[in-house]
């Protein structure tokens, strides 16, 4: 199998495992006994030490190598969940979710990424980077539509006989599992995939610093409004408002990951034909707007389906975010680049969620979404302001006489 077939068949299972476990993170926090404000502070460790790791990885994880220090990735995650399946107190299981890296967004955007991105645009030319990235998150958002539709695990343990704490914890053991497989594709690849000598460096050029600071800084305001937007959240959002389990739950995230994975190949498309700051920016801004939507809507089904409008949209901006990172940085900068600006995005999420956890308890579970919507709404606005002029170089060829 060839390098990038084994990352995208790594990024399938990864996101698999994410996707499952932020389904049912928020509901296995519940069956613990915590209330809104200590289950956002457990998602928030979670995500911060995701953050860590990538902070780790981003300086040095070319220098200890790619390879290994994705198989480091997987192991601990796999050890913390196992260790968040066990924990009881909300000490505890802040612990493990830290240790674990347990991502409650539901969306695989760990440090894993930073080196699995960095590599794949030495596996194509410019003008089918896009692509590429495109068809990376379609195997990250199938894996994740598997994933939401496992977690109704829990459900089906319960039919069977199990307790609700039995069966929630049963269920995240499944999670530590499927954690481990990436580390059987990732001792396959190939030495290739490992970042040349000069290609290991600390610093960014002067023109490349300005753009990934100005990026990070816009990354850090729309990751602030992913982090109120967490499946966890979203979930117990949908469960308290509606009264909907996990099965129903299950269903509805994944045909939310199911629209995400084709909405990647419609945004390779729309990219070659407006650009990727445009297609950034006119499909994340009305995805927005009816996420908003979402929070007055007078019953399940009528949410459920706007909540399934606004991931049509969403994702549409990730590979073409991606692509766009590494195309306005020299390549031996695209570690570093990638790096710093999923750290900044980490911390957004990171620091989100138990503002997020605070604001449920003294407003209601609808607030989180419409502080994350209008976040995200700024980010779009002020991305397309900085960096509508800032071409990459397959773009900047067409522009040419």
């Amino acid at each position: 199998m060839s390098d990038r077939r084994l990352l995208y068949a790594s990024a399938f299972v990864r996101a698999l495992a994410t996707a499952y476990v932020g389904v049912l993170a928020g509901l296995h926090l519940a069956a613990n006994g915590l209330g809104d404000a200590a289950l956002g502070g457990v998602v928030s460790a979670g995500l911060g030490g995701a953050a860590l790791a990538a902070g780790a990885v981003t300086l040095g994880g070319d220098r200890l190598g790619r390879r290994r220090s994705l198989v480091s990735l997987s192991l601990l995650g796999a050890l913390g969940g196992a260790g968040f399946a066990l924990a009881a107190s909300p000490a505890a299981l802040a612990l493990a979710a830290l240790a674990g890296m347990v991502n409650g967004m539901g969306r695989d955007r760990g440090a894993a990424l930073i080196l699995e991105q960095a590599a794949l645009p030495a596996t194509t030319d410019d003008a089918g980077r896009t692509s590429a990235f495109a068809l990376y998150n379609v195997a990250q958002d199938t894996g994740g539509a598997l994933g939401a539709l496992f977690a109704g695990l829990p459900a089906i343990l319960r039919h069977a006989g199990a307790g609700p704490l039995a069966a929630s914890r049963t269920a995240i053991f499944v999670y530590a599992a499927l954690a481990l497989v990436p580390v059987l594709l990732y001792t396959r690849l190939s030495p290739a995939v490992e970042a040349p000598e000069r290609a290991v460096r600390l610093r960014l050029g002067r023109e490349s610093r300005g753009r990934v600071t100005r990026l990070a800084a816009l990354f850090a305001i729309d990751s602030i409004g992913g982090g109120f937007l967490t499946s966890a959240l979203v979930a117990l959002f949908f469960h308290e408002r509606f009264g909907v389990g996990e099965a129903e739950l299950a269903l509805l995230f994944t045909g939310t990951r199911l629209l995400n994975a084709v909405s990647h190949i419609g945004a390779a498309w729309l990219a070659r034909r407006i650009g990727l700051v445009n297609t950034m920016v006119f499909t994340h801004l009305p995805s927005s707007l009816l996420l908003a939507t979402v929070t007055i809507a007078p019953s399940f089904p009528v949410a459920a389906a706007l909540f399934l409008l606004r991931e049509g949209l969403v994702e549409m901006d990730v590979p073409t975010r991606q692509s766009y990172v590494v195309a306005v940085v020299a390549p031996d900068e695209r570690t570093l680049a990638s790096g710093i600006t999923h750290i900044v995005r980490m911390a957004g999420w990171a620091v989100a969620p138990a503002a997020a956890g605070l604001l449920a308890a003294s407003e209601d579970l609808g607030a989180p979404l419409l502080a994350g919507a209008g976040l995200k709404i700024a980010y779009d606005l002020l991305l397309y302001v900085a960096f509508r002029r800032v071409r990459p170089p397959e773009e900047s060829s067409r522009m040419r006489p």
